[in-house]
């Protein structure tokens, strides 16, 4: 009997739908009055690369303040001590409950209310001097994901099996040592993957820093927009490096998620060139394309 491949034609159907809808969607951008020469102009401009640099700046370290308080704020929630275990409750329940941008403004605009701070014999002076924009954003941006990154940090630990623990105990282990080989390899396979998803996800939102006068990506191509009278097309760039951006995120992301993937599957996950060369492989086959 010869095998005779299955016609899939809703695949087919739903192929030429997208195809339309993307024609349509590309001369209703032909039809308008963009000055698309713009945008290769000013791509590599020094003020669009010193707020790329401003907004990887920003990432990285309103990360390293996330994660470490995360953990910090994890430990305090699965403490036993009623009082640490209360404070990280609700440090966790207000910075999720209230928008990021409202965070920024209330950390510049408490000059209005505070006139000086002051630490006593280590540091006093005028706010408005003390909260520059950069620290603004880095309060901001660096507080708010350490309550979202408590809550992931918590569910990483809480996925390590308790019997896990007791066996190492068992064994003659200590804590420490328990903690660093055997739960939390295990932990960072759920930890890892939600993390790669905030880093992405905080490059974005570095872009609301410019309504705290921080010039970054977004704040760098308004203004050259508003001078050179492009500004959509200026955002049409902003887009474009924060897509290059996220991007090189995602393959790092799944990089580090198959390597933590070790011995978790039979199997790793394929890396997108060895997808690449199987399709390649595929279509290269009698009939492959057609199942």
């Amino acid at each position: 009997m010869r095998a005779v491949p299955v016609r899939h034609y809703g695949r087919w159907v739903a192929a030429l739908v997208s195809l339309a809808a993307l024609a349509a969607l590309i001369y209703a951008f032909s039809q308008g009055k963009i000055n698309w020469g713009a945008v290769p102009d000013y791509f590599f401009d020094d003020r669009i690369l010193s707020g790329l640099g401003k907004t990887m700046l920003l990432t990285v370290v309103a990360m390293v303040i996330g994660i470490a308080g995360g953990v910090v704020l994890a430990v305090m929630r699965l403490s036993k001590n009623p009082v640490t275990s209360s404070i990280a409750w609700f440090y966790i329940w207000f910075f999720r409950g209230t928008p990021v941008l409202v965070q920024l403004m209330v950390w510049f605009n408490l000059g209005l209310v505070f006139e000086y701070i002051n630490l006593g014999p280590l540091y006093k002076d005028y706010w408005s001097s003390f909260m520059t924009p950069l620290l603004t954003a880095l309060l901001g941006l660096g507080l708010n994901e350490a309550a979202y990154m408590a809550e992931i940090c918590r569910a990483g630990l809480l996925a390590v099996d308790e019997g896990q623990t007791e066996a190492a105990h068992a064994l003659g282990m200590s804590h420490a040592k328990t903690l660093r080989r055997i739960v939390i390899p295990q932990a960072m396979r759920v930890i890892v993957p939600p993390t790669g998803n905030e880093v992405i996800n905080m490059l974005k939102t570095t872009s609301l820093v410019a309504a705290v006068q921080y010039p970054e990506l977004l704040r760098a191509a308004q203004d050259i927009g508003q001078v050179s009278g492009a500004p959509v097309e200026m955002l049409f760039l902003a887009a474009a490096w924060y897509l290059i951006l996220t991007s090189v995120l995602s393959i790092g992301q799944f990089y580090i998620e198959r390597y933590y993937a070790r011995g978790s599957s039979r199997a790793l996950a394929a890396t997108p060139w060895q997808k690449v060369r199987a399709s390649v492989l595929a279509m290269g086959r009698p009939n492959g394309g057609m199942a």
